[in-house]
């Protein structure tokens, strides 16, 4: 008897658990889309702490982070005053910015507490441990970046692009994607669009990019990759980001899935991995569908419900491939990444000289 009443307690605390959860999830996602509807202010690091909160159960340390992102900004502010650029353009101001930020995220900084003692600031390196979040999600979080200097190509940017919204040249600082990668993008008028990779800390040209053998001129004519993209559209990378953290979960709602990638591909058309989120999300229910009916696979087209879902995939999949998206595999893109460290001479953008102190 006590057996039973321990196994009941467990089910009424994980049912709590799992509400709880769920009230999470709902809630990122309303906050998210209402600052995509214009119905609160948009704010990228909002939207990021929104992210990871849900899925460590309510239990991110903002309080914390935000310290953390304060100090960081207040360093870069601090490297700003205490160096001048070769650089005489009228948007010096913006560009001594992003030049500061770029030092106190890849650049050893020597610095002085208030009791006079010398210390360096470490730059943030990256992780090459569990890149991509397979046997840990928190290793994608800004959080987990934030605690132990190190993170990967979601961390790294994300960060950047928080500590400029911070600094107040969020609106400049561009998200970009490539195959399994993010990065940022900046105008300047000396030297045009230019990209900054926060993996191996230096300003690869788009040759670098086109190196990795799976961009296409058709994916880049759509803005699938290299595109510099909108506020909006950053945000709705968060909606993907959510989706996938939610996934993770042993049981999860299919729909608020597909929900969460539908509306990212309403402010973000051409969001390739929002369209793959929602195909692999439909290919999930056609297999839960059919679990019910006690078969398999092989009976897709045998009931309506499945088989109307099963062309919907392959409509969807259609799209996938015109837009010019290939997938690339996961050793073949981090063999790309090391490549730009043993070949920066040859990738690296001459004309960047921005962040050079003037003589």
């Amino acid at each position: 008897m006590r057996k039973i009443s321990i196994i009941i307690l467990f089910l009424l605390n994980f049912h709590v658990f799992a509400q709880d959860r769920e009230s999470l999830y709902q809630d990122a996602y309303k906050q998210i889309t209402e600052m995509l509807e214009g119905k609160r202010p948009i704010s990228f690091k909002k939207a990021v702490f929104l992210v990871e909160n849900a899925y460590l159960s309510g239990n991110l340390d903002t309080i914390r982070m935000n310290a953390q992102i304060q100090f960081l900004k207040n360093l870069a502010l601090k490297v700003k005053e205490n160096r001048k650029l070769k650089y005489f353009e009228k948007d010096y101001e913006k560009v001594s910015i992003y030049a500061s930020l770029f030092s106190v995220m890849k650049d050893s900084i020597p610095m002085i507490n208030q009791n006079g003692e010398r210390f360096i600031h470490i730059p943030f390196t990256y992780d090459f441990n569990d890149v991509f979040g397979h046997q840990d999600w928190k290793n994608m979080f800004v959080s987990k970046l934030l605690d132990t200097q190190k993170g990967n190509c979601h961390s790294l940017p994300y960060l950047y692009k928080i500590l400029a919204e911070e600094l107040g040249v969020g609106k400049d600082t561009h998200l970009a994607l490539a195959p399994n990668h993010f990065y940022i993008k900046h105008h300047s008028l000396k030297n045009g669009w230019y990209n900054t990779e926060l993996t191996s800390g230096i300003f690869p040209m788009d040759a670098w990019l086109m190196a990795s053998g799976f961009i296409h001129l058709t994916a880049i004519q759509n803005g699938v990759f290299m595109k510099a993209l909108t506020e909006k559209e950053s945000i709705a990378l968060c909606l993907v980001d959510l989706a996938q953290g939610y996934q993770k979960s042993q049981f999860y709602d299919i729909d608020f899935v597909i929900k969460c990638a539908n509306k990212a591909i309403e402010y973000y058309p051409n969001f390739v991995n929002a369209r793959i989120l929602k195909t692999e999300a439909k290919g999930k229910k056609i297999k839960d569908i059919l679990y019910t009916y006690n078969t398999n696979f092989s009976d897709v087209l045998k009931y309506e419900k499945t088989k109307k879902i099963f062309y919907e995939i392959q409509n969807e999949l259609t799209q996938i491939h015109d837009l010019g998206y290939r997938q690339m595999p996961e050793d073949m893109y981090l063999e790309w990444l090391i490549s730009l460290k043993k070949e920066k001479e040859k990738y690296s953008n001459k004309k960047i000289n921005t962040f050079t102190k003037q003589n």
